[in-house]
């Protein structure tokens, strides 16, 4: 992103308790991953970290495994 780094969104994220309260999963989707990164993002609370492989079936992959678990996971804005 340009002008934020994913942590420092995270963070915008983090401190707006109408959106902190949505439950919006926050996920690192990224090309490398060095463990200060990993570490970091994990401290803030974030619920993944995904290192983007070469192949688009691969990506495909995971994108699907995310959503699926999203769908099934239940959260504080879950209404049935």
């Amino acid at each position: 992103m340009p002008k934020l780094s994913g942590v420092e969104l995270r963070n915008k994220v983090h401190e707006n308790e109408d959106l902190r309260l949505k439950s919006i999963p926050y996920l690192f989707f990224t090309t490398t991953a060095q463990q200060e990164h990993v570490i970091d993002a994990y401290s803030k609370s974030i619920q993944g970290f995904f290192v983007k492989p070469s192949e688009y079936s691969e990506i495909k992959e995971i994108v699907k495994t995310i959503v699926e678990y999203w769908l099934k996971c239940v959260s504080p804005n879950y209404v049935k």
